[in-house]
């Protein structure tokens, strides 16, 4: 099977020098991770976000469909596995957290309306039963978020973002139970329980 034009592929050596986390991210303590615990980090690239989740002694797995990406990642001693969000290599019950920052509105393959209910289906299939997923998107309540989609349009991402309702109602609808719900300035999280 022939490989499409993937935009990660592109952008994957310079993607962790224009994208960074802050010091005052709300991410790890919102994914409150104990040492011992697995995580899944579903779109997580070149592992940006491993840095400030893998301390204490918490494993974490990298998931995406970006060759170029994971080999970014690979390159920092992290453990990676290209799949696709609709099709999860991982037995049931797998991780205590898993989660996708930044990455749900890229799920979109062959359309979005029937990979991101599958991705949501199978992110919560591979969490346990009193872990959580946890989803980190840019809002797309705010005008900041909408340029950047309108950009991403452009560049024929096919991005599709949801509203934090939308999101919630596709969890729901997929058997989670509502934990969190939170946004800033320009992000927002969501965080169920399988």
């Amino acid at each position: 099977m022939a490989r499409t034009f993937d935009h990660f592929d592109l952008i994957a050596r310079y993607y962790d020098r224009v994208l960074t986390r802050s010091e005052d991210d709300p991410l790890p303590g919102i994914v409150d991770a104990k040492a011992g615990e697995r995580i899944l980090d579903i779109g997580g690239g070149t592992g940006r976000n491993a840095g400030s989740l893998t301390a204490g002694g918490v494993q974490i797995v990298i998931c995406d469909r970006s060759l170029e990406m994971l080999r970014q990642a690979r390159a920092k001693g992290l453990a990676c596995v290209l799949a696709d969000v609709r099709r999860l290599p991982f037995a049931n019950q797998s991780f205590e957290r898993v989660l996708a920052v930044d990455a749900f509105h890229h799920f979109v393959s062959p359309t979005a309306s029937e990979a991101q209910p599958l991705a949501a289906a199978e992110m919560l299939r591979v969490a346990r039963a009193q872990g959580r997923v946890i989803i980190e998107e840019p809002d797309i309540r705010k005008r900041g978020v909408k340029w950047i989609a309108l950009g991403e349009k452009l560049l024929l991402m096919r991005s599709r973002f949801l509203d934090p309702d939308a999101l919630t109602t596709l969890f729901t609808t997929a058997g989670a139970e509502p934990v969190l719900s939170q946004a800033d300035h320009f992000n927002m999280w969501l965080v169920f329980r399988p």
